[in-house]
């Protein structure tokens, strides 16, 4: 009998074999895949942008001499890296033009993304404090523009603010003001459009943040003669920067390179980097220049997004 069960043993472990080996490749499968799709869809073209941003404009189909490409072989993929340059990046530092967008676009998405917080914190925590039965009616409230096309929602809004639009038309009507605002094809236009179109960006996070905390320690802190206030800021906002910190990078990073909202509300004169990305690109048709302004934004939004890694590492070691 022992002979029989010794006999078993190997080939139970045998059958199990195959078990333990489909397991594993799922488990690296799941890990791989995530890091495929940015192989393809961001390093794969990020590589492209920043090869045309390399080449010399041409009056040609596409408008670039190629470079880096193997139609000579590889002796002549290798002989082209001695002829690559970089006056694309030079010619981006010459023009004050490109310097002035950036930073309107930094200092715009900056102010917008301050402002939907101011807006989206007092949503994020009443939702928060809601009785748990209504909180996934509100939930779809902040999901439901969504559903809508963005370019739509940005169209009602110049109908909205244009100066006989709906609001200028309530302000006269109830006699607040005398004339019509100007508020379309301004910087403030701007700020309404990204705040709108961006709120639910950071209120989810605020949420998902508020929702967790132990608001025991809220009465704890008030028991012990905290003033509400003096609650907030010592225990609610620190126990939710998690979510502050996520929702102000979901909108500042978008919101930089904005191309529609700019576009449609601020006006032919406002200067913004996607407008002049879209510009270089489709009106100038400079491919080679316009791929070194992406190239270089995406290096400048690459900054805060280290800021929120390290601030999350922080976050996971001292909560354990």
């Amino acid at each position: 009998m022992t002979n029989i069960a010794a006999a078993a043993a190997p080939s139970a472990e045998a059958a199990a074999l195959p078990t333990r080996l489909a397991k594993g490749f799922v488990d690296r499968l799941v890990i791989i895949i995530p890091y495929l799709w940015l192989l393809f869809f961001f390093l794969v073209p990020f590589i492209i942008v920043f090869k045309i941003s390399l080449s010399a404009t041409a009056i040609s189909m596409p408008p670039y001499t190629p470079v880096l490409d193997f139609t000579d072989g590889i002796s002549g993929f290798f002989a082209g890296f001695r002829e690559l340059n970089f006056d694309n990046y030079t010619w981006l530092t010459q023009d004050a033009l490109y310097f002035n967008a950036y930073v309107t676009s930094l200092i715009i998405a900056a102010i917008s993304t301050v402002l939907t917080l101011i807006v989206g914190y007092p949503i994020a925590y009443g939702m928060a404090r809601a009785p748990a039965t209504i909180r996934p009616t509100l939930l779809m409230l902040v999901i439901l523009p969504f559903w809508t096309s963005f370019l739509i929602r940005v169209y009602a809004w110049i109908g909205i603010l244009k100066p006989e639009g709906l609001l200028n038309q309530v302000l006269l009507s109830l006699h607040l003001i005398s004339q019509p605002l100007v508020i379309l094809n301004t910087y403030t236009a701007i700020f309404i459009g990204i705040v709108y179109s961006y709120l639910p960006f950071m209120v989810l996070p605020l949420y998902s943040s508020l929702e967790k905390m132990d608001y025991s320690l809220i009465e704890a802190a008030q028991d012990l003669g905290c003033p509400p206030i003096g609650a907030f800021w010592k225990i609610t906002f620190p126990l939710s920067l998690p979510g502050v910190i996520a929702g102000c990078l979901l909108v500042f990073i978008p919101a930089v390179g904005e191309f529609v909202i700019p576009d449609l509300l601020g006006g032919s004169q406002t200067l913004m980097i996607g407008k002049t990305l879209w510009n270089e690109f489709f009106a100038n048709r400079d491919w080679p220049v316009s791929s070194a302004v992406a190239v270089i934004l995406l290096l400048v939004l690459t900054v805060p997004i280290m800021f929120f890694q390290q601030a999350q590492a922080k976050a996971q070691e001292q909560g354990k």
